[in-house]
């Protein structure tokens, strides 16, 4: 491989021109072609890419054309499990945005064709590298909780964006919110247990955002808040909070993680840890920077950035996905019987969807 690993962006809206934005900050790494079917999407994807970029309206034409090492998949969720099928024809590493498919069926068709690919197929779980939830991860893992036994993530924030023909407000399209929004935190809960997660419980509501939004006639069916419990094989239990009418709340983004010796907690935006201990007064309470480049780079508190120097990194080395394609299906799972929870009102095994 040549010092420069080139890279197309299929998918230039805004998820994608942040890692267009991202990319520029990666040395060795170069935005060389850029595809999507909306004209408006494309001239942002142009403009953010800059001089030289190769255009394309089709991404089936980007992967047979265009001079690139990898791709990063950043369409409508709808679309992933298609433009997939396009990818493994080729040799292409490959990044795909959650979540990896809208419905299970069509993620383990995607981890069973992951296997046979000769690139590395990674998908884009950015919260696993805001710098917070890394270090909380590494004192988790390292034994500072002791045990695990709890786990409650916290996301209270502002509604679902505008999107390209309003594609996300059906959950036929997004795999629905808790799939959609939340299979990053299901992604944090298996990461963070180690155990195979068992059983769902779920309830929320669509009760305050785009109650009178019709588009077509028709009326959006996505949860704007919810609970979810979910169950581990050993014991553990982890809880999501979600609500998506939670402007300016001092943190968007709480995790706590309990164990029989202590907690640790990452807060976000604040970019601090806590550690507790039972046996301890007083917490240790630890700082993070953001490189303002990245900040500005996009929306998710500098971890586009560090994750594609890993996934750059595992390019380089022939090493493997941090977030695997089994991974990724795991985390729609959760959201998928979630869903399923949260509609038919009763605990949703993950055996019923072959996991």
């Amino acid at each position: 491989m040549s010092d420069i690993v080139r890279y197309g962006i299929i998918g230039t809206g805004m998820m994608g021109c942040e890692h267009i934005r991202n990319l520029a900050l990666v040395p060795g790494a170069k935005v060389t072609a850029i595809a999507d079917p909306h004209e408006p999407s494309r001239r942002w994807g142009r403009l953010a890419a800059g001089e030289g970029v190769e255009v394309y309206e089709d991404p089936r034409e980007l992967l047979a054309r265009a001079p690139v090492d990898a791709v990063v998949v950043a369409t409508p969720n709808y679309t992933h499990f298609d433009v997939l099928q396009a990818v493994f024809q080729t040799r292409k590493h490959v990044l795909i945005e959650k979540p990896l498919c809208t419905t299970v069926e069509d993620c383990f068709r995607v981890v069973d064709a992951a296997a046979k690919h000769p690139g590395l197929v990674w998908v884009g779980m950015e919260y696993r590298f805001m710098r917070p939830v890394w270090r909380l991860i590494e004192e988790v893992r390292g034994g500072a909780i002791g045990r695990l036994r709890m786990l409650a993530i916290r996301e209270h924030r502002f509604p679902f964006l505008k999107k390209v023909d309003d594609w996300n407000r059906f959950s036929r399209n997004t795999g629905g919110t808790l799939v959609e929004k939340c299979c990053h935190f299901f992604d944090l809960m298996n990461l963070l247990t180690t155990q195979r997660p068992v059983r769902v419980y779920a309830s929320g509501g669509m009760d305050v955002n785009h109650l009178d939004e019709r588009y077509g006639g028709e009326k959006p069916d996505i949860l704007d808040n919810a609970y979810v419990v979910v169950d581990y094989e050993e014991g553990a239990r982890a809880l999501l909070d979600l609500c998506m009418f939670a402007e300016n709340s001092t943190n968007e983004m709480e995790i706590a993680v309990t164990g029989d010796r202590g907690k640790a907690e990452a807060f976000l935006p604040a970019h601090t840890l806590v550690l507790t201990r039972r046996d301890r007064d007083e917490p240790a309470s630890i700082g993070f920077k953001v490189d303002p480049r990245a900040k500005q780079a996009g929306a998710h508190h500098g971890s586009t950035l560090l994750e594609h120097l890993a996934f750059l990194a595992a390019i380089r080395t022939g090493g493997k996905p941090i977030v695997s394609a089994l991974d990724g299906a795991l985390a729609v799972g959760i959201g998928a019987a979630g869903e399923r929870s949260a509609r038919e009102k009763r605990p949703v095994e993950l055996s019923e969807f072959g996991f």
